[in-house]
């Protein structure tokens, strides 16, 4: 195994301290930002140094020596705060005067107190009436992806792994995304518009937390890949189910219940930092 460090420059007391804990057989510094501890073990001693480091703003990751990025077959986002910085059904509310009503579902749907599904309809029915036309707004005024998801991204792709976003958000902006930055699968939630209104409803089934699960373990096996072939991304409780369908769970920016259960975290840098990871 070893151990990666990113983010801020890496203070020598602690990499000293680092190495000792872990038993690192040799440590690399790889430029501008990242130190590779190699042999390293995760140990209680290692645990200890926790709070230093993440006071230090340093994200880590204990990873397979020798793993490539080439080794995966396939990468799954979730959209709304993973592969984008906001929430877009909070954006929608905040053209219906009803953002902090919705807000606040939605932080609890993320950490897991309200069923998801449950959350969406609390949230779509507060909508009910509002103009389609916010959903240009919100995308052309609003979104931005997160820092380093085109980087991300691009690496994957150079790298043949398929390229997915499952989200519980709405097809609106899941279909813009993919059109724009070249995924191969999509899947979201409609939402119904009638007399050029939203409804408060959405078509068809919703893509809850099980749903994401399936469609990427679908995915999967019309890939022909392993579990082992597969990265999820994702940052509140409705990720961590289809981030148990992936062989390598990512938490960005997460909710504590969602980082608790990945593999990873990236808690401080940008999508990208999972390339650090990386030989």
């Amino acid at each position: 195994m070893k151990l990666v460090l990113q983010g801020a420059a890496l203070p020598t007391f602690l990499l000293e301290n680092i190495a000792r804990a872990t038993g690192a057989e040799r440590i690399e510094p790889r430029p501008p930002q990242s130190t590779h501890f190699h042999g390293a073990c995760r140990t209680n001693e290692f645990e200890q140094l926790l709070p230093l480091i993440e006071a230090e703003k340093l994200d880590w990751a204990f990873v397979a020596s020798n793993t490539k990025l080439s080794d995966f077959g396939l990468i799954c986002f979730d959209m709304d705060s993973t592969l984008i910085t906001i929430e877009c059904i909070d954006e929608l509310a905040d053209f219906a005067g009803k953002k902090a009503e919705v807000s606040a579902v939605t932080e609890a749907a993320m950490r897991g107190e309200i069923d998801y599904r449950e959350s969406l309809r609390r949230r779509l029915a507060l909508m009910a009436g509002l103009d389609a036309r916010v959903l240009a707004r919100v995308f052309g005024e609003r979104l931005l992806l997160s820092p380093g998801a085109r980087e991300l991204l691009d690496a994957c792709q150079q790298a043949g792994l398929r390229t997915a976003i499952l989200s519980g958000g709405f097809t609106y902006f899941t279909e813009r995304l993919r059109i724009e930055l070249g995924f191969d699968f999509a899947t979201s939630n409609e939402l119904e518009i009638s007399g050029g209104k939203l409804t408060g409803r959405v078509v068809g089934d919703i893509i809850d937390a099980n749903a994401k699960a399936q469609h990427l373990a679908r995915l999967r096996d019309e890939l022909g890949l392993r579990k082992e072939q597969v990265i999820a991304v994702g940052d509140g409780a409705n990720d961590l189910l289809m981030m148990a369908e992936a062989g390598l769970s990512v938490a960005y920016h997460a909710k504590p219940a969602t980082r608790a259960k990945a593999d990873i975290s990236i808690n401080f840098g940008g999508l990208d930092s999972l390339l650090a990871l990386f030989d």
